[in-house]
């Protein structure tokens, strides 16, 4: 279990390297072919960074609002406040605000940039459909999230995305309106013209490249909770059967959709999920999870 835990910590922190070197070299090589075009840059930064600190500072309450997620009291659900606070000891975390979503697919997630300001949401589904054993493994793991920071990291890694993107859109539409042609003409060098044609092909690729490593972050932040769950509950078999039923069910998410999907224990969006198999899905996938969590448990089946 902790070998798990230690493996995805160093390869999610790999990868947010990977993004940064990513937005580094691409600003090097906008720099050098639009030679003194730095507004444009700083202006593309300046953007990503606004749009990251409103995510960051409003993002778990808009994300609380677009899933039509409920405060519930103690006295409205003992059972679940209980189980909350249990995972909150557990983690040495503050006990989170509790919220409900009226929805009858099995699901859940958490938000909050850090454990004081976190709040984790379930669906009434996730509540009637779960024993107490595997809502505790559900609970320890958007626990988990809180406990590692991952609201924090995602909203770290989405301002380096969104510069990345912002960037290779500036200098596309820089070169469509003929910056690219004014430089060539007035400095005729073949140091621009190679900075050129390398600014165009990286512009095209390096936020499919970062998106893709965002993904993948992503899903070892998955694997990383549901390692963390079971050092809190000591019961692999909670989660790996709450996963089973979740991933079995048909009903559909009706407050998800696709901004908010990354964010649930499992993908919400069913179709989206036999649609985008791969590199390209926000979770990995259940049937991975599960036998890692029945390896833990000794390689028996949950």
């Amino acid at each position: 279990m902790y070998e798990q835990i230690a493996k995805n910590k160093r390869l999610s922190y790999l990868l947010i390297v990977v993004v940064a070197a990513l937005l580094v070299i691409l600003g090097y090589v906008i720099g050098m072919a639009t030679g003194v075009s730095w507004f444009g840059l700083f202006f593309a930064l300046a953007i990503a960074v606004i749009l990251g600190l409103t995510s960051y500072f409003k993002g778990d309450k808009i994300v609380l609002a677009a899933s039509r997620a409920r405060l519930v009291t103690y006295d409205e659900d003992p059972r679940l406040h209980n189980v909350v606070e249990e995972m909150a000891i557990a983690s040495g975390n503050p006990m989170p605000r509790v919220y409900v979503i009226n929805d009858s697919a099995p699901n859940a997630f958490a938000t909050g940039r850090k454990p004081e300001l976190s709040s984790i949401a379930v669906t009434t589904g996730l509540l009637e459909k779960l024993n107490r054993d595997e809502l505790q493994g559900v609970i320890a793991h958007e626990m988990s999230h809180v406990r590692n920071y991952d609201i924090l990291f995602a909203t770290l890694v989405g301002i380096l995305v969104g510069a990345i993107a912002l960037m290779a859109d500036f200098f596309l539409r820089w070169g469509i309106w003929g910056g690219g042609r004014r430089r060539g003409g007035s400095h005729g060098g073949q140091a621009a013209i190679i900075f050129m044609i390398i600014g165009l092909i990286m512009a095209i690729l390096a936020p499919i490249a970062a998106r893709l490593v965002q993904l993948s972050i992503s899903r070892k932040r998955e694997y990383l909770a549901d390692a963390s769950a079971v050092e809190l509950t000591r019961n692999p078999a909670g989660l790996a059967n709450a996963l089973r039923k979740i991933s079995k069910d048909q009903e559909v998410l009706e407050a998800a959709n696709r901004a908010t999907a990354h964010l649930y224990i499992a993908q919400p969006i069913k179709k989206f999920e036999k649609r985008h198999r791969g590199m390209f899905e926000t979770h990995p996938p259940i049937e991975r999870r599960i036998a890692i969590l029945e390896a833990m448990a000794g390689g028996r089946p949950a």
